[in-house]
């Protein structure tokens, strides 16, 4: 086992999670303002080796449908270029309604929504990643 690393990819942030060394339990690591697309592949490959992430998950803004639209394309074609970049296999993760979650979870706990800003995409990468955590405990569990 090893850590495995959540990514929400926005516009304008990455919202970044690591699972514990048992894959377990998500953790919120970070959320860093995207700048432009090398120094925001070179900031997500630094986490892995300093890490030693042995899977990257990314969480993938479907349509309610189920269809790809034009941010999951990004994700997508963002996604293809950072696997050029590292060597741990990547795999898309259904996000959808994430973002709401996360938002209606910090307006129940009061949060203002200047921090909601600060903590959204952090929080929405953690629960992408223990989505796939869970789901593979199970998958592991009926093997």
């Amino acid at each position: 086992m090893g850590r495995i690393l959540g990514l929400d990819i926005g516009d304008v942030r990455i919202g970044i999670a690591m699972s514990d060394e048992l894959e377990i339990t998500a953790q919120g690591l970070q959320t860093f303002k995207r700048k432009y697309l090398e120094k925001d592949i070179e900031g997500i490959k630094d986490i892995i080796e300093s890490h030693e992430i042995m899977t990257v998950i990314v969480g993938l803004p479907k349509l309610l449908d189920g269809t790809i639209g034009v941010q999951a394309q990004k994700v997508i074609d963002f996604t293809n270029v950072l696997k050029t970049k590292i060597n741990v296999p990547v795999i898309f993760w259904d996000e959808r309604l994430t973002t709401s979650e996360v938002n209606k979870m910090l307006i129940d706990a009061d949060v203002r929504r200047s921090k909601r800003r600060e903590v959204a995409d952090k929080l929405a990468a953690q629960l992408i990643l223990q989505g796939y955590l869970d789901r593979k405990r199970i998958q592991d569990n009926n093997e």
